[in-house]
């Protein structure tokens, strides 16, 4: 431990007398760092821009940039208004909304190469750098009381993320973010001031800074790496005052990824010997990199086994069919009624993408593209302009809900509806990092020099391994299609893998790089199929196989899953829009709306109430040759499936499905039920009883 950090730990001690807002733990002491070397990850992260979209991803980017997410800045109150832009307007004593903001539009632009978009994240860079304060301070706060450091690191990540985008910016960015340092730095010496908040601040009075000081480590560890500019110690000595400031204020994650400690249910009255924010849902998903994080400067083996038992914990417990982590906002059990928030799974899939690269287990990858391929697109509307709070797994109706909604914790009656802000305002400034991040992450480097495969949307890479300048484009339809094609140049000789899901079966096949029949897969432990690609124009191909499966759920339920994709009852709909409703209830100002940004008002038209006979399963597809735009509406994607389903009584709780009936009965004769992917089903019903039925023609 740093003499510095003594000293914040002894002056610190003696506010948390007297602050109640504070939690303190005891625990055991963990080394924090352990010589001056960072620990690698088996996958190595490119530079943003890299990776570019293609196919069915680029339009679903190019959707998002013409919607709310590249339109934000140009009319909505917490962007355009922002203090950190001069204006007036914020939802919280945070001030994070340009922050989220910032963060997603970054990788967004870049990954697009879209020039409008570029001179939204010029523009922004311009006025925060141009305001940065004599102090160092970055943002609008003036005093003590006001200045939060929680904020500021969706900042850091952005100007990391400006920085190795366009190089022609990178002294200039890197330069403000060390002034910023210095200034937070000599603050966390000072009682961790501007992260565990005092009796008379107003910045933070729940401590979110505090269970989420691991995220400042990426954007610090990166300028470890690549721009140290003798700093190395301010630098470590920075991450070590977060983490310790984290551990005073109570909320260390390492004692709560823990089995016998983590959570398996949580109910009201909510006792518990543990601050309320470990059991949000937003804050799981981004902890479960603190071990991790930790573990890059300590070395200590133990926070990376930690890391597997928080994915586990997670995974294991709270984990929803469509890949995101149940949360309203808190997280409570697996009840298909409960909501998720977008949030969480914006946030999930970067965590999944980072810490798969430094554990490189092969489910966890499968869990990103789950999250990628389902949670997040199901709670987005398909023109991208109208988002959902919350997602149900069972979701017949996307309304006002006439009944408060009291199977959820802390999510109001608009929770579901898709709008420019139907709860808190945070997923509609914070969901644009997910598509982008995703797709920066799909390609890596590997421990032996060459690249990677690993999440098998359609993208394409170009970077230099050494001398050895390698382009890699990936034609592919996936996850609504098992066929990926890949066209590669290269000045010389290098190792390209491609990662093959759990679920795909060893009679899954491969071709090229030199020609030849197909063969079967041999995956590695890891799960990559191995290629050696000679240098100049090579060509090679993967066709995954896979059949239906079923995940079985509490109390003889289930859900039908094709390859990544989970599959719902296809639900027609009537829809309505209207003006939308302000998160407060109130009524959003004009200015802060546009023509396209509506409230909708869904509520199917079919048979909700179903069992399911998964024994009798049919897969259903269709020409993928050109897929419609957008993908993700109903009937748009080519893979469906027809299931085998009966009518059952099914009772109505709190204007929403009840949990599915313990002891359904069928109401008529079997019928073929259309199953299609999740996230094209705006309202749906994906955790349904099982019952077996009479055999029938599907």
């Amino acid at each position: 431990m740093t003499s510095s950090v003594k000293r914040a730990l002894a002056a610190v001690l003696v506010v948390l007398g007297t602050n109640t807002i504070a939690h303190p733990q005891p625990r055991h002491p963990v080394k924090t760092r352990s010589g001056d070397e960072l620990v690698q990850p088996v996958y190595q992260a490119l530079p943003l821009g890299s990776v570019k979209p293609q196919g069915w991803l680029r339009e679903q980017l190019e959707t998002a940039a013409s919607g709310l997410d590249g339109n934000l800045f140009n009319f909505y109150r917490y962007v355009k208004d922002s203090q950190w832009l001069g204006g007036s307007s914020e939802y919280s004593t945070l001030h994070e909304s340009a922050g989220y903001w910032f963060n997603g539009l970054v990788p967004l632009a870049f990954s697009l190469d879209d020039s409008r978009l570029k001179g939204q994240v010029n523009m922004f860079v311009d006025y925060i750098l141009d305001h940065q304060q004599d102090d160092g301070w970055l943002g609008p706060e003036t005093t003590p009381q006001t200045r939060g450091l929680w904020g500021r690191c969706y900042i850091m990540l952005g100007l990391m993320q400006y920085a190795q985008a366009n190089p022609s910016e990178t002294d200039r960015v890197v330069d403000a973010m060390y002034r910023y340092i210095t200034l937070a730095h000599n603050m966390l010496q000072n009682n961790f001031t501007g992260l565990i908040a005092k009796p008379d601040d107003v910045f933070d009075g729940s401590g979110w800074g505090a269970a989420r000081a691991h995220e400042l480590h990426i954007p610090l560890q990166w300028l470890y790496e690549n721009h140290p500019k003798n700093n190395s110690e301010l630098l470590w000595d920075t991450m070590e005052l977060m983490i310790q400031g984290n551990t005073v204020f109570g909320v260390d994650w390492r004692n709560f990824f823990v089995e016998g400690t983590f959570p398996e249910v949580v109910y009201a009255p909510r006792e518990q010997s543990y601050s309320w924010l470990f059991t949000h849902g937003v804050n799981l998903a981004e902890a479960i990199r603190f071990p991790l994080a930790i573990y890059r400067t300590s070395h200590d083996e133990a926070l990376k086994t930690q890391t597997r038992t928080a994915i586990d914990l997670v995974g294991t417990y709270h984990r929803s069919l469509a890949g995101t982590i149940i949360g309203d906002e808190a997280i409570t059990d697996l009840n298909p009624n409960r909501g998720a928030e977008l949030c969480t799974s914006t946030e999930l899939m970067f965590s999944l993408a980072w810490v798969y690269q430094y554990l490189a287990d092969n489910d966890i990858a499968d869990w990103a593209e789950e999250t990628a391929f389902n949670a997040f697109p199901g709670q987005i509307w398909p023109d991208w302009w109208s988002h959902q709070y919350v997602q149900q797994e069972n979701q017949p109706w996307s309304r006002n809900l006439t009944v408060q909604p009291e199977m959820w914790d802390n999510v109001g009656s608009f929770g579901n509806v898709f709008g420019l802000e139907p709860d808190y305002p945070c997923c509609a400034v914070n969901h644009p990092q997910g598509y982008p991040k995703f797709l920066a992450n799909s390609f890596v480097g590997t421990e032996d020099g060459g690249i990677a495969h690993v999440f098998l949307s359609p993208g394409s890479v170009s970077t230099t391994l050494g001398n050895n300048k390698v382009t890699i484009s990936t034609d592919t339809n996936y996850p609504f299609g098992m066929d990926l094609s890949y066209s590669i140049s290269a000045d010389d000789d290098f190792t390209f893998y491609v990662r093959i899901p759990t679920w795909a079966s060893s009679s899954s096949t491969t071709t090229g790089p030199s020609g030849g029949s197909s063969v079967n897969i041999s995956p590695t432990d890891a799960g990559l199929q191995k290629f050696d690609v000679p240098k100049g124009n090579s060509k090679l191909s993967i066709t995954l196989q896979t059949e239906p499966r079923i995940v079985e759920r509490a109390n003889n339920t289930a859900a039908v899953y094709y390859g990544p994709l989970l599959y719902s009852l296809a639900l027609e709909f009537n829809e309505t829009t209207h003006y939308p409703v302000a998160y407060d209830g109130g009524t959003i100002v004009s200015s802060s709306t546009t023509p396209e940004t509506l409230d909708h008002v869904v509520e199917t038209t079919d048979l909700w109430n179903i069992a399911i006979d998964p024994s009798q399963i049919k897969v259903v597809s269709s020409d993928d040759t050109n897929l419609p735009n957008p993908i993700w509406a109903l009937g748009a994607p080519p893979l469906e499936l027809r299931v085998a389903a009966t009518e059952i009584d099914w009772p109505i709780l709190f204007d929403t499905p009840a949990n599915p009936p313990l002891s359904p009965q069928a109401k008529g004769k079997p019928f073929s039920a259309r199953f299609v992917p999740f996230a094209s089903a705006k309202v749906h019903m994906a955790h349904l009883p099982k019952m077996g039925l009479d055999k029938i023609d599907l």
